[in-house]
């Protein structure tokens, strides 16, 4: 199986309805990741990794995300 990279903004996305949601689980299985990956993207992101970004403010990129997901 190929390993897959994702970008930035589409973990921040992630990170966002995780926040939102109170659901890693969820989450994962909507965008087909493991929860354990999507977990340690928010432990990361609560220790600083992406910058100085605020995940309350950032706009939602759900469709194109889809639709990346889909060609890929």
């Amino acid at each position: 199986m190929k390993r897959t990279r994702h970008s930035k903004e589409f973990k921040i996305q992630v990170i966002k309805e995780v926040m939102e949601t109170g659901k890693t689980s969820v989450v994962a299985r909507r965008y087909e990741l493991n929860a354990n990956m999507v977990t340690r993207w928010v432990r990361e992101y609560k220790d600083g990794k992406y910058g100085n970004v605020d995940v309350t403010t950032v706009r939602t990129l759900i469709p194109s995300n889809l639709r990346m997901k889909m060609t890929t």
